[in-house]
């Protein structure tokens, strides 16, 4: 329980700041000299959202994983789009822009998770390895 608090929370700070960082890019890009200071609260705000939201939609289970992906995208499409709504980002911020930050930050999370159960899989084949070695080595 508590592992998986501090992962919630290491992943709503990691994602919050790609958010901030693709947002810097873009002020950058097209010429906005500044962005409010209650913007990066808001950006913050959105990315809890997302992530709780993200863990309700973990309890379902589909039989190809491409429908969970497609749900995980619209979900955070959603609420990228009501934030921007309530908190008037589309003056600023185009709405092709939020599909494409959604997409990009998604997909590294994905990519982040994929290495990560790739080196809990790695250390487990070693630790297996290790007890069917340590075995071998009493039975004879």
């Amino acid at each position: 329980m508590r592992n998986s608090i501090k992962r919630t929370i290491i992943n709503i700070m990691v994602t919050t700041c790609s958010a901030l960082m693709l947002s810097a890019v873009f002020a950058l890009i097209f010429g906005v000299r500044s962005l409010p200071v209650l913007t990066f609260f808001e950006i913050f705000a959105a990315n809890i959202l997302i992530h709780l939201g993200l863990t309700l939609t973990k309890k379902l289970e589909f039989s190809y994983a491409i429908f969970e992906y497609l749900i995980d995208i619209s979900y955070i499409i959603v609420v990228l789009v009501l934030f921007a709504l309530f908190f008037n980002w589309f003056s600023t911020i185009p709405a092709w822009y939020f599909v494409i930050m959604a997409v990009a930050i998604y997909t590294f999370g994905v990519f982040l998770n994929i290495a990560r159960i790739r080196k809990n899989a790695d250390e487990l084949n070693k630790l297996l390895k290790k007890y069917k070695d340590k075995n071998a080595n009493t039975v004879t």
